[in-house]
């Protein structure tokens, strides 16, 4: 079969429905063979430690891909579970041993070769001290810097802390705790100021910590608190001391700084009718963030969540941005944080497999597009 599934979906805009496109049948979750309609070979998209031949590669399009063809062009990706862009062919994360030693884990068939860290580490004591940006922007994520509300660097996560089984696979996720973090406070390419962007992450219900803050996306190049609507990244958790949605929760939403939002309605941030807990083994949760002109100039974000390993994604909010001073317009400044918040607020906890800043805002279509592609990567399976 000749593999030419990425041009067409160049050529082709890539939606979710009961039929197939890009060579993928979202409806049945398998890879569709375009000579003769049954399920295609494996894809070795972004391997760098080659195969053994045994397991099938992810022959869907990888989120990166769904993104860029909505003209929402990745500028931070980050997983050390498997690879989220197309072509990709770098390493996905570095440990390092107690001696000093470093060793950059790559990929095999697209997934993190966790057997190339096992045997580097097989004496324990490994730590993630860097975290590859898969887009072309650099954004390499290492030990957060000091900041206002925690003046010493975040550490770096244990390196076997979260084994994951994936697509038939072993590999390695990050598992945050407090006290460790990361960042980029240089970053290139990402959203400033009231720029739109579109962020998603794949984590957890379990391992959360109700400490500020779980966080992954945009925030203060200062390591401050700068103020409110400095900073835009997806949260999941049970909100801290700031907003709710209902039913006791975990919740996807966005931390704007100085607030923790699942919403705003009638005037508030607690208790959103609409936000619903995520209590999946593996989770996508999603921030839209909009513009300023927006809902009569109001501005808007948008939240969504579900199972990473299966179905859709649910509207948990798609409104007004909170009508507090300065959050219309907002003040983003564009670095990159996981595991904390924008002024190194690292109380919070949780479980990170993947994740994704894109610039400009993705429509309900995209963000269906881009849930099937997380769900193509078989986690847990």
């Amino acid at each position: 079969m000749n593999k030419i599934w990425p041009t067409v979906l160049v050529a082709i805009p890539v939606c979710v429905g009961a039929f197939a496109v890009a060579c993928w049948d979202y409806s049945s979750g398998e890879p569709v063979d375009v000579d003769n309609g049954v399920a295609g070979s494996a894809s070795t998209a972004g391997s760098s430690s080659g195969g053994s031949g045994e397991l099938p590669g992810n022959t869907a399009p990888l989120p990166c891909d769904i993104l860029q063809n909505a003209s929402l062009p990745c500028v931070s990706a980050h997983s050390t579970v498997r690879v989220v862009v197309s072509g990709y062919t770098g390493p996905l994360y570095q440990v390092e041993r107690p001696d000093r030693m470093t060793l950059d884990i790559g990929t095999v068939d697209g997934y993190g070769d966790a057997a190339a860290q096992d045997a580097f580490c097989s004496g324990g004591g490994c730590l993630i001290t860097r975290i590859y940006d898969q887009s072309p922007m650099g954004n390499d994520l290492t030990e957060a810097p000091p900041g206002s509300a925690k003046p010493t660097p975040g550490n770096p996560v244990n390196a076997d802390d979260l084994p994951v089984r994936i697509n038939g696979r072993s590999a390695y996720g990050i598992r945050i705790r407090p006290g460790t973090g990361y960042r980029n406070v240089v970053p290139t390419g990402t959203a400033r100021v009231d720029e739109p962007q579109t962020i998603y992450m794949v984590s957890s219900q379990h391992d959360l910590i109700n400490g500020c803050c779980f966080d992954y996306g945009n925030a203060e190049t200062t390591a401050n608190n700068d103020g409110n609507g400095t900073m835009e990244a997806v949260y999941l958790g049970m909100g801290v001391i700031w907003g709710t949605g209902v039913q006791g929760g975990p919740w996807v939403m966005a931390d704007l700084e100085n607030g923790l939002y699942p919403g705003w309605e009638n005037g508030q941030d607690r208790n959103i009718s609409t936000n619903t807990p995520l209590s999946y083994d593996f989770v996508s949760a999603v921030v839209v963030g909009d513009t300023a002109e927006k809902n009569q100039g109001k501005g808007r974000f948008a939240l969504y969540g579900g199972d990473a390993s299966s179905g859709t994604l649910k509207t948990m909010y798609d409104g007004i941005r909170p009508e507090k001073p300065g959050y219309v317009p907002m003040r983003k400044q564009g670095s990159v944080i996981l595991g904390i918040g924008g002024d190194n607020s690292n109380g919070g906890a949780g479980r990170f497999y993947e994740g994704v800043m894109a610039n400009g805002a993705a429509t309900k279509e995209t963000v269906d597009a881009l849930q099937a592609a997380i769900v193509a990567a078989a986690y847990g399976r």
